[in-house]
């Protein structure tokens, strides 16, 4: 593993991780993406689906981290910095002193993440722009079971570093899809045999322990505070999960995770 030090925050070599923070926000990576912290790391490096371009570390994570690095292969470059070049390259204060830049790859298609035949049950996110919720919802899928994950192309990206940190990393290998129309999302779902049912608190939905869990089904979820357009509910099936009186909504990410454990514990 060659470990290459660098003494100059303007070392062109450290070009992918500068000024992280801004370039997140105006999607400036391109086809590159940042991963954060060691949870994160040894996932990519042992379970993602995507090529990892290159590390930068503290260099007092060089000892901690010995076993995990063993597992980087001899031709990735890793820069190993002081703490305060890393700072004033990432333009924050890198506490965790581990970053990693991946490389995005070519898209893939709904078609290429939805399983062809079998049980599945995939997870459709409509409208969703806060990293949190989109990280959360992909680390509930993971934890359930789910097949895959089909965004809309208004949902912020999974490989954003806050919500890869959020899903545990899950984005890196829970087969996902991005773009398009919600409409889009439900075709997709629905040629692949899979019923669509469509979350929301209305009164005239049908309540989810009621009903009989298709073998291949897929769950639609907007954004919080309006959740799904009527268009789009209009198109599915209508679903709520019963709440005390007065109360009728939970969090997304929390709405998700406890549709898909009852359709998980439903097909043990």
């Amino acid at each position: 593993m060659p470990v290459l030090h660098a003494t100059d925050p303007g070392d062109l070599r450290l070009a992918p991780y500068l000024s992280i923070r801004e370039r997140d926000l105006t999607n400036g990576h391109g086809g590159r993406f940042i991963v954060e912290g060691k949870v994160t790391l040894e996932t990519l490096l042992t379970r993602s689906r995507f090529e990892v371009e290159s590390l930068f570390l503290c260099e007092t994570r060089l000892e901690p981290l010995a076993d995990l690095l063993a597992r980087v292969p001899a031709d990735m470059p890793v820069y190993v910095a002081s703490q305060g070049v890393m700072d004033a390259v990432a333009g924050f204060p890198m506490h965790r002193g581990v970053l990693a830049c991946g490389l995005k790859g070519a898209p893939r298609a709904a078609a290429d993440v939805l399983p062809a035949d079998g049980p599945s049950t995939a997870l459709l996110l409509a409208g969703l722009s806060n990293h949190d919720n989109v990280g959360a919802c992909f680390r509930n899928a993971a934890a359930f079971g789910a097949s895959a994950v089909l965004l809309d192309d208004t949902s912020c990206d999974p490989l954003y570093r806050k919500a890869i940190r959020v899903s545990s990393g899950t984005a890196l290998w829970l087969p996902f899809a991005q773009g398009g129309t919600g409409a889009a999302l439900i075709e997709a779902a629905e040629a692949a045999g899979h019923e669509v049912w469509a979350l929301t608190p209305r009164a005239d939905a049908e309540p989810l322990p009621a009903l009989r869990i298709p073998q291949r089904v897929a769950l639609l979820l907007g954004a919080e505070g309006p959740g799904l357009p009527r268009d789009l509910i209009a198109r599915a099936r209508p679903v709520r999960i019963p709440m005390t009186v007065g109360f009728d909504s939970v969090n997304v990410a929390t709405a998700a995770a406890i549709a898909l454990a009852h359709i998980f514990n439903s097909h043990k």
